[in-house]
């Protein structure tokens, strides 16, 4: 009942009240064990403003939906396309797609175009005509121009500020943005994006489900290592665990040391070096043993299995086509052998770009069906009644110094 009164108001604000008002629904949601949450998610209905709150918990926690979204609208821009072939794809005519193809954001714009174009050229069954604009010079400049260009769908743009400057008004596109920023997608456009704070959700939810109560939280202090840190944190406290959160810092083997209550599982948010320092001050501590996930980011300054044989046992999300091949899309192995983009750091963004592609074609089906589940590059896809894009991801373990893929219903 507080869930449902806050929803009601929930339209009508803006800015950091808004954000503030959402937080306290989730905080209240989370508080739902399963069964509880599904029960009386189903006895919504879809029109309700809490139903889009309830929905998403229940997706995040891989649950299914009682009944489908209230969506205002559906068809992003589909109106004249071709009927849609049987597993749903009904691309749209004619796509702009939106990044920042000068300036610093260039390099990371290009491996994002590379993965798009990569799935595009994929496709055997009709695409639509595709035109990149670039969006360094002005974002509404940029969609604009793709307006009066005769486009009827756009993916973009990349940036936050961006994204958040695109949704403070109508859009003149149905989009897919591929960020998420203050502002939710307006009506009949969507966000995907890789987020920090996805990422600290899918590891919270991972602990959570595991029994997990008492969790050891040692972060890095970087933006996006303070940001998952804090989205993991933040879910586990709401559903009742215990975090105890320690920086990676030269005081760290004493804090161990001093640590109480003793905890059943360890969350690493650091990069590969700082794992490798702190994972034998673990064992030092007689933690050693205990349950250890980490973020992605534990692969960056790793692949020397003789010195990563120190992580051996730490679970992480990744990317699925990094590490196995995803039924319809082209290998990680083809694709670097076309570009270089496909490997090394920027791979990840490779792979977030064929997903773009996929999603171009699929929004509509995700819309309408609602438990259907797009496999991607990125993880398991669906869209929440936000037009979020959720993601699911991969897991690996570092075994004999290697990152090793593990079954789908692990960790």
């Amino acid at each position: 009942m507080q869930a449902q009164a806050l929803a009601a108001q929930h339209a009508h604000l803006r800015g950091t009240e808004r954000r503030a008002n959402g937080e306290a629904i989730e905080r209240l949601l989370a508080g739902l064990d399963d069964a509880t949450l599904a029960r009386d998610a189903a006895r919504l209905p879809a029109d309700d403003p809490l139903y889009a709150f309830a929905g998403r918990a229940l997706l995040r926690r891989g649950l299914a939906l009682p009944h489908p979204f209230a969506r205002r609208e559906a068809d992003f821009g589909s109106a004249q396309r071709p009927p849609a072939a049987a597993d749903g794809y009904r691309p749209p005519l004619q796509v702009a797609v939106l990044l920042p193809l000068s300036g610093p954001q260039a390099p990371a714009a290009a491996a994002v175009r590379d993965g798009y174009l990569s799935g595009y050229y994929g496709e055997t069954r009709r695409r639509p005509r595709l035109r990149f604009y670039d969006t360094t010079p002005g974002v509404a400049t940029a969609l604009a121009r793709a307006s009066a260009d005769g486009n009827d769908f756009a993916v973009g743009p990349l940036l936050r500020e961006d994204v958040d400057a695109v949704f403070a008004d109508d859009p003149p596109l149905p989009l897919l943005a591929l960020n998420r920023g203050e502002h939710s997608p307006t009506p009949g456009s969507a966000a995907f994006s890789l987020s920090p704070e996805d990422e600290g959700i899918s590891l919270a939810l991972a602990l959570i489900e595991r029994g997990r109560r008492h969790v050891l939280l040692i972060a890095g202090s970087e933006d996006a290592q303070r940001r998952t840190a804090h989205a993991a944190e933040t879910l586990l406290r709401q559903r009742g665990a215990q975090v105890t959160r320690l920086p990676a810092s030269p005081t760290l083997a004493s804090a161990l040391a001093a640590l109480t209550p003793a905890p059943d599982a360890v969350l690493l948010v650091l990069k590969g070096a700082q794992a490798r320092s702190v994972v034998p001050q673990l064992a030092l501590a007689n933690l050693g043993t205990l349950p250890r996930y980490a973020s992605s980011q534990i692969t960056q300054g790793t692949g020397k299995p003789s010195e990563d044989m120190a992580l051996d046992g730490t679970l992480f999300p990744t990317e699925p086509w990094l590490v196995e091949p995803v039924a319809g899309l082209p290998s990680q192995a083809a694709a670097a052998t076309q570009v270089a983009t496909a490997k090394g750091p920027a791979a990840r963004l490779f792979a977030f770009g064929l997903d773009a592609w996929r999603l171009t074609g699929y929004l509509q089906h995700l819309a309408l069906q609602p438990n259907a589940t797009l496999q991607g590059a990125t993880g398991h896809l669906q869209l929440d009644g936000f037009g979020n894009v959720l993601r699911r991801p991969a897991w690996s373990q570092f075994r004999g110094g290697r990152p090793l893929p593990l079954p789908d219903d692990a960790p």
